[in-house]
């Protein structure tokens, strides 16, 4: 996995446990400027999710930024 990744990844991983949540989600669009709803970042997490604990690890992250 490249660095790059696992860099972004840790500064949207607020609470460090590595894993992204949806809250953690809605709190970086409103940083970016784009605010979700709770309910958009959920389904944003499903479609990034792949083995199915609801949360994004750095793996799944950085497929995501692959494709």
């Amino acid at each position: 996995m490249s660095d790059d990744y696992t860099i972004t990844f840790d500064l949207i991983d607020v609470d460090n446990d590595g894993r992204i949540s949806a809250e953690e989600l809605v709190g970086l669009m409103e940083v970016l400027g784009q605010p979700v709803t709770l309910e958009a970042a959920k389904a944003g997490v499903e479609r990034l999710d792949k083995d199915g604990d609801g949360l994004i690890n750095v793996e799944e992250f950085g497929a995501f930024l692959q494709k």
